[in-house]
């Protein structure tokens, strides 16, 4: 009787079946815009990709039974939280590491040279646009976090302003703040590339 039972009931490996669909689904979505904004903002691409993996799996292990429309926002909060403890790890690791050897902290450890996702088509073009993203990065890594955020978040990643708002823990007021700030730092930072 109890295999009549779960023959005609679904159980909850079927109903599980479709949100896991879903859950891979979305984080296929978010993978490359995610790895983007952490090489940005963590300047390296080993560490982005820590990043972005460690978001992904605090997503599906976390989150995954949440409705679906709350993953986006849940992810960019996850991975926005990962950045800053590594920026934080590099910061403890640069002092520690100049302590024992005798030396005094000159500010942390510099992020290592920006390379360019992304690579144009020709030799010339390969090279304006490994300069332009260098320049870019390193404008980038200048602004104060939060305005980092909000750009990277809004513009890079598209999300609207609720979602970026609901990632960065703060209102939709907040958001468009540091955006107008991220932007007017930028455009005077890069107006020899425009």
């Amino acid at each position: 009787m109890s295999d009549c039972l779960s023959a005609a009931m679904p159980g909850a490996e079927d109903l599980a079946q479709p949100q896991a669909q879903s859950m891979d689904a979305f984080l296929a979505s978010v993978e490359r815009p995610g790895f983007r904004s952490a090489q940005l903002a963590l300047g390296n691409p080993d560490d982005a990709l820590d990043a972005v993996q460690d978001a992904m799996m605090r997503l599906s292990q976390s989150y995954a039974k949440r409705p679906a429309e709350e993953w986006k926002p849940l992810f960019w909060s996850i991975l926005r939280r990962r950045i800053t403890d590594m920026h934080r790890r590099r910061k403890v690791r640069s002092v520690v590491v100049g302590w024992l050897q005798g030396t005094p902290d000159p500010g942390g450890d510099a992020p290592p040279p920006w390379e360019p996702a992304d690579q144009g088509p020709g030799p010339a073009q390969q090279l304006e646009d490994a300069k332009a993203m260098e320049r870019l990065g390193e404008a980038l890594r200048a602004l104060p976090r939060r305005q980092r955020e909000a750009f990277t978040l809004r513009t890079l990643n598209g999300l609207d302003g609720a979602a970026t708002a609901a990632a960065m823990g703060c209102s939709e007021g907040s958001v468009k703040t540091h955006l107008s700030r991220a932007m007017h730092a930028l455009r005077d930072e890069m107006k020899d590339w425009q």
